[in-house]
């Protein structure tokens, strides 16, 4: 072996300090050289490869490997609850033809809706929504979806919209076998069916979570995507109580495990092999998986399943509001210091909130004590309750606190609209007053035809003023500002007057508009 030289005379050596090199670190290295393929003997001159890789310091480095920690499978998870899991197959016959206007799609939502735009891509007849099969009366279409059971016996939990119409529903287990299925439930606000397969007692079964899922936690869809059968994907929450605008009860958990057409009403597994939510819906612009997909909540699924089980449908508390959410600008208008609860628009005649005393521009802040957030939550918290039970509403009126107690009323399967009377408002009206600041002229309502005897009409709004950007249009009716009732021009300007002399930065109007009442915050300018 040849003579190393001897350095230490030189002015610029230092004595080497002993390097300490943790066991993690040996083994780092090991494998960084082993993986590269270095010649290992450039590690030490008097070491020959047999020898590191034989000596007892690199038996312990493979100990200390064994100990780091290795990353987490699914596959423990997967093989427990996969068997839980279903694919649903439907027969729809259809009882008429395509109508003229090309629209042939059996989606069970508002035609033009967010949620009708995710059936067509989501699950639909034969999986892929927006498709249309053979031509001619009568036709049988197919759909597929998924599900998952919730009983040894044989209840199972899939969308509305899978089985929604279906003359007759199939189910495959995860073992292969074919089984008949009844609908014993269906319901349309949240997109719930509960279906019963018969022909088995022993069925494997999934539990619906107590807990929220955290945003960040790991996700395990499982279901049928495009009729594959049994695929699990993986994500992760990445948010949750989605609006995504189907309805008053949206609660959605958005997750980014992949989900696609076929996957409807398949479970969403967390890390425990609990259901956290219900896939129903994707957001994609090309009708794949982009990595935002939306479930319906363990605790919403228990609500409805149960009255599903119990009478097949679903009843919800109703206190009869229109009701909007408290933006800043009308919170600064009602002297409030958050932008919070849920402004009453309109309460609605003989409902239980009219009988109780609930008016236009109160606004309800807490519920039974819990705060309201929005008015979302409070649609979410009152369709949670049961007819007949007795609420405590707190309520914000004309700048005081007052507390209405009063018994809920079971919300309509559908809700009447008013007849929008000012559709032909226009006509006949004359140019009307200008308003000043605002950008916009009115005139009486009762000098209108067809606008009625209450408020102001809006007969001219200028595209760049203050009204123009609040949405105001030509045959709007505004029937209060600032809290007071107005009827002809000057009664708005000395209510804008007055808030004006309030310091405030912004009045309230309340206006009437396609036969619905709204809110509007408009800003007024000083001096």
């Amino acid at each position: 072996m040849t003579d190393r030289p001897d350095l230490t005379n030189l002015p610029s050596y230092r004595q080497p300090r002993r390097s300490v090199f943790s066991a993690r670190r040996i083994a780092l290295m090991a494998s960084v050289v082993a993986g590269l393929g270095i010649a290992v003997h450039g590690f030490s001159p008097s070491t020959s490869p047999s020898e590191l890789f034989s000596s007892p310091a690199h038996a312990q480095v493979n100990n200390e490997v064994r100990k780091v920690e290795r990353p987490i499978g699914f596959a423990d998870i997967v093989e427990r609850v996969k068997p839980s899991v279903i694919s649903v197959k439907v027969n729809i016959k259809e009882k008429t033809a395509s109508n003229d206007d090309g629209d042939d799609s059996s989606s069970p939502f508002q035609p033009g809706s967010p949620m009708e735009r995710f059936f067509r891509r989501f699950g639909g007849p034969d999986g892929f929504p927006g498709q249309k099969g053979g031509g001619g009366r009568g036709r049988v279409v197919q759909g597929q979806g998924s599900g998952f059971f919730i009983s040894a016996d044989g209840f199972a939990v899939t969308n509305n919209h899978v089985v929604d119409g279906a003359d007759k529903v199939e189910v495959t287990t995860d073992d292969g076998k074919t089984y008949t299925a009844k609908v014993i439930g269906t319901d349309q606000r949240t997109d719930l069916a509960l279906i019963k397969v018969e022909g088995g007692s022993n069925f494997p079964f999934a539990k619906l979570a107590d807990a929220k899922p955290r945003i960040g936690d790991w996700v395990l869809a499982v279901g049928n995507p495009f009729g594959l059968g049994g695929t699990v994907t993986a994500g992760i929450v990445s948010a949750s109580g989605r609006d995504i605008g189907n309805g008053p009860y949206d609660d959605f958990i958005q997750i980014d495990a992949p989900v696609n057409k076929g996957n409807s009403g398949g479970p969403a597994f967390d890390t425990n092999g609990e259901v956290m939510g219900v896939n129903t819906a994707i957001y994609s612009p090309s009708g794949g998986s982009v990595g935002i997909a939306f479930s319906i909540p363990a605790s919403t699924v228990k609500s409805v399943v149960a009255q599903l089980k119990d009478k097949g449908s679903v009843s919800r508390g109703w206190i009869g509001v229109q009701i909007q959410p408290v933006t800043s600008d009308i919170a600064d208008s009602l002297g409030m210091k958050k932008a919070e609860g849920a402004l009453v628009a309109e309460p609605q005649a003989n409902g239980p909130a009219a009988k109780a005393g609930i008016e236009s521009g109160d606004v309800i802040t807490s519920v039974n004590g819990e705060s309201v957030k929005d008015a979302r939550e409070l649609a979410r918290t009152i369709g949670g309750m049961a007819p007949g039970a007795t609420v405590k509403l707190n309520v914000l009126h004309k700048g005081q606190d007052k507390v209405v107690n009063l018994t809920l009323g079971q919300l309509p399967n559908t809700i009447e609209a008013k007849a929008d009377t000012g559709k032909d408002s226009g006509k006949g009206a004359s140019r009307g007053i200008d308003v000043p600041k605002l950008g916009m002229t009115v005139a009486p309502a009762d000098s209108v035809a067809g606008a009625g005897k209450e408020g102001v009409v809006v007969t001219e709004v200028d595209p760049k003023s203050a009204a123009a950007e609040r949405g105001f249009k030509e045959g709007d009716v505004i029937l209060e500002v600032g809290g007071k009732s107005v009827s002809t021009a000057g009664e708005v300007r000395d209510a804008i007057n007055t808030a004006r002399t309030d310091n405030k930065n912004s009045v309230l109007m309340r206006v009437k508009s396609g036969g619905q009442s709204r809110f509007v915050a408009v800003p007024i300018a000083k001096g």
